[in-house]
């Protein structure tokens, strides 16, 4: 049995499925986790979310930012964009399933000694402390009042983390730090606007160059950065999204021997 875990998929389908017949993955003995952005921007968002919840036990995720976009706008609590391909899911007939089942995922997944995030863990959480505030947004998620959780997810406020903080302020934070985070300062003050860059003006860093990191010591396997195109960020760090929506290839790591492997459709 081998454990899988897939950076950001996006909607390309394609790549996915002939990435899996590279690695020969098997779902009746073989895991396949998503480290988040399972859709949008690419062409075949549907299928690949049919897909994905065909699997059944053998496909676990964590939700990035485009999971919860996609919810969002099916919550009707947000327009879509014109960069935006998830039309034919909300037309779908099987819409109400999928989307259910899409929301039922977590921001964090622990697999063996490795921990799945879609954008990361700020400097000043441990990986304890990220698992319990992960909960707090899951179960708002899957609670019946998941509409008003929707319904304040979007904004860059509160951008520090202050463990006083409560209810929509300490909810988005939470979500942010998990699928929105490059930067942010040494005590995890978030930079939002700056997307396309590897490097940050001082005070900022990415989130995973700072020493005294209280998660260091723990493997993270994260998505979400494109730019990094699969760099090796430092120990205990690896980084899935090499760029596929953006022409990159798509990657897998091997969860059994920490390898992986890229695939990318010749034109």
């Amino acid at each position: 049995m081998t454990d899988y875990v897939v950076g950001d998929i996006q909607g390309c389908f394609d790549e996915l499925i002939g990435l899996l017949k590279q690695v020969r993955f098997n779902p009746d003995t073989d895991n396949l986790i998503a480290a988040g952005d399972i859709v949008n921007r690419g062409p075949k968002s549907l299928e690949t979310l049919r897909f994905c919840k065909s699997l059944g036990k053998s496909f676990q995720m964590v939700l990035g930012n485009h999971d919860l976009h996609l919810l969002a706008i099916a919550k009707g609590v947000k327009s879509p964009t014109s960069k935006d391909t998830l039309h034919d899911i909300l037309k779908a007939s099987d819409a109400q399933i999928l989307l259910d089942w899409l929301q039922q995922h977590p921001l964090l997944l622990n697999i063996g000694e490795y921990t799945i995030v879609h954008a990361g863990i700020p400097p000043q959480w441990d990986l304890n402390q990220a698992e319990l505030l992960a909960k707090e947004v899951q179960s708002a998620l899957l609670s019946e009042q998941s509409g008003e959780f929707f319904t304040h997810m979007y904004g860059n406020e509160p951008s520090i983390w202050d463990s006083t903080l409560k209810g929509t302020d300490r909810l988005r934070l939470i979500t942010n730090y998990f699928t929105r985070m490059r930067f942010c300062t040494e005590v995890g003050q978030l930079d939002l606007q700056n997307k396309n860059s590897i490097s940050a003006n001082f005070p900022y860093k990415a989130w995973f160059a700072w020493g005294a990191r209280r998660s260091a010591q723990s493997k993270i396997v994260f998505g979400h950065w494109a730019a990094l195109k699969g760099m090796n960020c430092g120990e205990n760090l690896f980084a899935l999204d090499t760029g596929c929506i953006w022409g990159g290839p798509m990657r897998v790591m091997n969860l059994n021997n920490e390898e992986y492997t890229d695939y990318k459709i010749s034109p």
